[in-house]
C-alpha cells in the first residue's frame, strides 16, 4: 500500500550518483528528458532510450551539450512492441554497455494524448494500455534478475512507475482493458495509469513476499506542461502561442524539469521504501512528497 510522505523527508537533497547506471524510456522528450539529465547532473551513468532514433539521438546530443562530460548512451525501446522490449532487455543483460550494474529503471515512455479513435499495436492489444502498463510490465520482468544482481548492503535497486494526477479525476476500473465494448481517448489514458499505479504497489508486494532485492515505487509528475519548461533544442520547442497558453496556467502549473523531480527522488532517496507514493506537494506542483 502507499504510505503518507513524512515531514522530515521533505528537503532533499540528491546524493552523489557515481558509479550508478540507469535506465530511463522515453528519453528523448518531456519527463524522460529531464530526469535523465537530473541523474547525469548527480553523475550517472545514464541509458536513455526512445523508439525514434532520430530523436533520441538529439536527446543524446542535448544533454551532452547541457551537461559536460556526462555519462549517457542509447537504447532503441518501443514499449508497445514486445520484440523490441525484449531484444533491447537482452542488451543490458549481455553486457552491451559500457557498465555491467543496473541501479534502477524509470518506466516513464506512454501515450499521454492518446488517438481519438482505438488503435491497435502489432500483436492486436489496444495501443494506449500496451504502451503505458503492458510494456513496462514485461520490461520489469526481463530486467528483475540484473536489478537483483545489482544490490549491496548498501543499495537496492529500484523500478519507478509512472503514475498521474488523472486517475482521482475519473473512476475508471480497468475491467475491459481492450476497450473493445466503448474506448475514448481519456478512457483509454486514465485506465492505463490506473493499471500502472496497481502494478508498482503490487510489485513490491511481490517482490518484498519472494525476498528479491528490487524496490518498486509509484511517482507522479503533477501537471508539467512544456510551454513552462525550458527550451531545449531537439528535445523541447514550444511556439509563442503553446507559451502564452501555458503560461496562462501558471498558478496551477510547473514545468517538465521540476515534474521530473518527484520521479527522479523516488529512484535515487535512500531514506524511500518501496510500495511508496510521491509526486508534488499540491498535487499538481511543488516539490516532491
Amino acid at each position: 500500500m502507499a504510505k503518507n510522505p513524512m515531514k522530515e523527508r521533505d528537503s532533499f537533497s540528491m546524493p552523489p550518483q557515481d558509479g550508478r547506471t540507469y535506465l530511463v524510456t522515453g528519453a528523448n522528450a518531456g519527463l524522460g528528458y529531464f530526469a535523465s539529465e537530473h541523474l547525469a547532473r548527480a553523475g550517472a551513468h545514464v541509458i536513455m532510450s526512445g523508439r525514434h532514433p532520430n530523436r533520441l539521438a538529439a536527446a543524446h546530443d542535448a544533454l551532452e551539450a547541457r551537461v559536460p562530460g556526462a555519462s549517457v548512451e542509447t537504447l532503441l525501446l518501443d514499449v508497445a512492441n514486445p520484440g523490441s522490449v525484449r531484444a533491447a532487455a537482452a542488451s543490458i543483460r549481455g553486457g552491451m554497455f559500457d557498465r555491467t550494474r543496473l541501479d534502477g529503471v524509470i518506466f516513464n515512455a506512454g501515450i499521454v494524448h492518446p488517438p481519438h479513435e482505438r488503435r491497435l499495436t502489432r500483436d492486436g492489444r489496444e495501443l494506449v494500455f500496451s504502451t503505458n502498463a503492458l510494456g513496462h510490465f514485461v520490461l520489469g520482468s526481463e530486467l528483475l534478475v540484473p536489478l537483483a544482481k545489482s544490490a549491496t548492503n548498501r543499495w537496492t535497486p529500484r523500478m519507478v512507475w509512472i503514475g498521474s494526477v488523472s486517475t482521482r479525476m475519473g473512476a475508471h476500473n480497468p475491467v475491459d482493458v481492450q476497450l473493445e465494448a466503448k474506448y475514448s481517448a481519456w478512457k483509454a489514458y486514465v485506465q492505463s495509469k490506473v493499471a500502472v499505479q496497481a502494478l508498482g504497489f503490487e510489485a513490491d508486494a511481490r517482490l518484498r513476499d519472494a525476498s528479491v532485492p528490487v524496490k518498486s515505487i509509484v511517482a507522479h509528475p503533477g501537471y508539467s506542461i512544456g510551454g513552462r519548461t525550458p527550451r531545449v533544442q531537439g528535445v523541447n520547442q514550444p511556439g509563442l502561442f503553446k507559451r502564452l497558453k501555458d503560461g496562462a496556467q501558471a498558478p496551477f502549473s510547473q514545468s517538465k524539469e521540476h515534474g521530473a523531480e518527484a520521479i527522479v527522488r523516488a529512484l535515487v532517496d535512500p531514506g524511500i521504501s518501496g510500495g511508496e507514493y510521491w509526486g508534488p506537494r499540491y498535487l499538481l506542483r511543488g516539490e516532491a512528497v
